[in-house]
C-alpha cells in the first residue's frame, strides 16, 4: 500500500507547481507531453539519472514539489503516489563509466534517450528544466526553474531522485567506506575525507 503523503511544511505550501504549460500544449493538440528532470550531474560517484513522466489530464496528485525542496522521507512517501498517478513514467541512467567516456553532456543526452524510450509512447513535446535542450528534435520547451514551476517536471524530479538514491543505498552496502547511504555520491566533507584516505571506489567518476 502506498505511503500517506506528508503534511507539507508551511514554507512549501505556497510554492505549488502548476499544469499551465501542459494544458497549453494539450490545448494546442499535443497529446503526449513529457516532463523531464535530471539528478546526479554534480555527483562524484554513481549514475546520472533522468526521469520522464506523462501526466493524465483528469486526475491530480497534490503536495508534489521540486525534489530539492523535499526531505528524503517526503520524497519516499510521495514516490508510489506519483508513480501510480502518471499515465506512464520511466527513468534512464548513464553509468559512471559512460559519464567518464562520453563527458557529462553526452551522458545526459544518452540518459534522456533511455528515459524517453522507456515511456512506451512517442512524445509530442518535452518540458525541460533549465536553459539547455538535451533532447533535440525540435520538440523540447525549456523552463527556467521548471522543477518548481511545472508539475510534470517536478514529478519527474521526485521519481528520478528517489530511484537514484535507492541505487546509491544499495551501492553503500558494497562500498561502505565512502558513505554513499548518506551522501548519495555527492560532494561533502566526509566524502572528501574518504577519497583522501581510500581513493576512488569502483563506481566513482574519474
Amino acid at each position: 500500500m502506498a505511503a500517506t503523503a506528508p503534511m507539507l511544511r508551511k514554507a512549501l505550501q505556497r510554492q505549488s507547481p502548476s499544469l499551465s504549460r501542459e494544458r497549453e500544449l494539450w490545448d494546442a493538440g499535443h497529446e503526449v507531453v513529457v516532463g523531464m528532470d535530471e539528478v546526479g550531474r554534480g555527483a562524484w560517484a554513481g549514475p546520472l539519472t533522468l526521469g520522464a513522466v506523462v501526466l493524465p489530464r483528469d486526475r491530480r496528485v497534490y503536495k508534489v514539489r521540486d525534489s530539492k525542496q523535499l526531505t528524503a522521507q517526503e520524497r519516499e512517501s510521495l514516490f508510489d503516489r506519483i508513480a501510480g498517478w502518471c499515465t506512464t513514467w520511466a527513468v534512464g541512467h548513464a553509468t559512471h563509466e559512460e559519464c567518464d567516456d562520453l563527458g557529462m553532456s553526452e551522458a545526459q543526452r544518452l540518459a534522456a534517450r533511455r528515459a524517453l524510450e522507456g515511456l512506451g509512447l512517442r512524445p509530442d513535446r518535452v518540458l525541460l528544466d533549465g536553459k539547455w535542450d538535451f533532447v533535440g528534435g525540435g520538440i523540447a520547451q525549456r523552463i527556467v526553474r521548471g522543477d518548481s514551476r511545472c508539475l510534470s517536471i517536478a514529478a519527474a524530479s521526485i521519481l528520478a531522485k528517489v530511484t537514484r538514491d535507492r541505487i546509491m543505498q544499495v551501492e553503500a552496502e558494497h562500498y561502505p567506506w565512502w558513505w554513499f547511504d548518506q551522501n548519495k555520491g555527492y560532494p561533502c566533507p566526509r566524502h572528501k575525507a574518504a577519497l583522501r584516505g581510500w581513493g576512488p571506489s569502483a563506481i566513482h567518476r574519474r
